[in-house]
C-alpha cells in the first residue's frame, strides 16, 4: 500500500486521536487539527512528535482551517489523500428548548467543519486525481431514541450523509471516494463513565472501542472501490436492540 498523507479533524482525543495513531502506527504522514492549541500540542508531542506528523490548530468551521491543513500537508508531505472529517460535537437538548444559537453550534461544528474542510482539500484532490475524504457520522440519524433528545445533532449529522452522497456522485469521475462511518456508542472521553450504559442499544451489548473505527477508517482509506458509502461500525445498534 502506498504511503499517503492523512488530515484528521478534532484529532485531540477520543477517535480522533486513535485514527491518527493508527496511521502513524502504519508509517503514513499525518496532519492532526482541533480547536484546542493546547490539547492539540499535548497529542503532538503523545504521538512521538516525529518528522511524518505535523499539527494545525484551529475551528473547522472556518475555511481558512481548512486550508491551513492542505497547506501543510503539501508543504511538508507533498500531497492530501485521506481527509477525515471527525471533529463533531454531542449533547442533548429536548426539541422546543433549541434556540438559534444552540442550533448553530451543531450546524457549525458538524455540518460546515465537514462542508468546508472538504471543500479545501478537494482542488488539491482533482490535482492528484486522486483522494479519500472520510466523514463521521451515526447510525441514530436513521434510527430514533425516545427520551434523548438530540435533534440538533442529528440534524446534522444525518445532512452529513447526505453530503457524503453527492460529494461522491460530483466527484467520482475523478477518482476522488466520499465516504461516511457512522460509530455507534464508543468509549472516549465525550461520553465520560457512562458509556457502558448504553451497551444495550447494541446488539453486541457492549460499546465499542476507539480502535474499532480506528480499524475501519484505514481500511476504507486503503480501497480504491469504496464510494459513497455510509458504513456502521456500531456493533448492531442500526439493526436493532439487545433486550437481555
Amino acid at each position: 500500500m502506498k504511503k499517503q498523507t492523512v488530515i484528521v479533524t478534532g484529532a485531540s482525543s477520543g477517535i480522533g486521536k486513535e485514527v491518527a495513531r493508527y496511521f502513524l502506527e502504519k508509517g503514513d504522514n499525518v496532519v492532526i487539527n482541533s480547536s484546542t492549541a493546547e490539547k492539540l500540542e499535548q497529542v503532538y508531542n503523545e504521538l512521538g512528535a516525529g518528522e511524518n506528523l505535523a499539527m494545525v490548530a484551529g475551528n473547522v468551521s472556518d475555511k481558512r482551517t481548512g486550508e491551513k491543513l492542505v497547506a501543510i500537508a503539501v508543504e511538508k508531505f507533498g500531497s492530501a489523500d485521506v481527509l477525515v472529517n471527525n471533529a463533531g460535537i454531542f449533547e442533548t437538548r429536548p426539541f422546543l428548548e433549541v434556540d438559534e444559537a444552540y442550533l448553530d453550534r451543531f450546524l457549525n461544528t458538524n455540518l460546515k467543519g465537514t462542508y468546508f474542510t472538504t471543500q479545501a482539500v478537494i482542488p488539491q484532490m482533482l490535482k492528484q486525481h486522486d483522494g479519500v475524504v472520510i466523514n463521521i457520522s451515526t447510525p441514530l440519524v436513521n434510527k430514533g431514541l425516545g427520551g434523548v433528545p438530540i435533534t440538533a445533532q442529528m440534524a446534522s449529522k444525518g445532512a452529513i450523509n447526505a453530503l457524503t452522497i453527492q460529494l461522491a456522485a460530483e466527484f467520482g469521475k475523478d477518482n476522488i471516494r466520499v465516504n461516511t462511518i457512522a460509530p455507534g456508542t464508543i468509549r472516549t472521553p465525550m461520553h465520560g463513565d457512562n458509556a457502558d450504559q448504553n451497551a444495550g442499544l447494541h446488539l453486541l451489548n457492549r460499546v465499542g472501542e476507539v480502535e474499532d473505527i480506528a480499524q475501519m477508517v484505514y481500511t476504507v482509506a486503503k480501497n480504491n472501490f469504496i464510494t459513497g458509502a455510509i458504513i456502521n461500525v456500531d456493533g448492531g445498534v442500526a439493526a436493532g436492540y439487545n433486550l437481555n
